[in-house]
């Protein structure tokens, strides 16, 4: 069928449709029904399950767990420059300071990429996002090997007048 036809087609049920439901006499049983096909087409009232959820759902609300796996998996699979930092761009968005996991994969992305710069860039949006000093020097702690074997060096030791 061609395309024109199925538009006359659509086109002369849509007409129809419209004359049948403009004739019908308005009375009590008429709004019944009206509104038994109108409640229909409303969302449904019943729960989603656990079993219901999908992890791609735009309304999915993703746990902690699921935000550092998948963000330890991005960053093992960057190959440039601009991945890395398109990653580091969304997982600095959230309101949450992503885990120490999830910034040992951005730091080995960044040695692996050879970016120097954003890899210094990774304590500093690590020291924004964080409540206190206290939190950042657990970090910093937990990420001294790590800063040691990959050769990072800290804003604050490279330029300790403008920290």
């Amino acid at each position: 069928m061609s395309p024109s036809a199925l538009l006359r087609l659509a086109a002369s049920r849509s007409a129809c449709l419209a004359r049948t439901t403009t004739r019908l006499p308005i009375t009590r049983s008429t709004t019944t029904a009206l509104n038994t096909i109108a409640a229909r087409r409303t969302f449904s009232a019943t729960t989603r399950v656990a079993a219901d959820v999908d992890a791609h759902d735009p309304h999915h609300e993703e746990s902690f767990e699921e935000f550092t796996a998948r963000y330890e998996k991005e960053f093992d699979a960057v190959q440039d420059v601009f991945e890395l930092q398109r990653n580091l761009n969304n997982a600095f968005a959230y309101d949450l300071v992503p885990s120490a996991s999830v910034i040992t994969a951005a730091l080995r992305a960044a040695r692996r990429v050879n970016d120097f710069p954003t890899a210094v860039r990774i304590f500093e949006g690590i020291k924004a996002k964080v409540e206190n000093k206290a939190q950042y020097d657990e970090y910093l702690q937990e990420l001294e090997p790590l800063r040691e074997e990959l050769g990072i060096n800290l804003k604050e030791t490279m330029y300790p007048d403008s920290a």
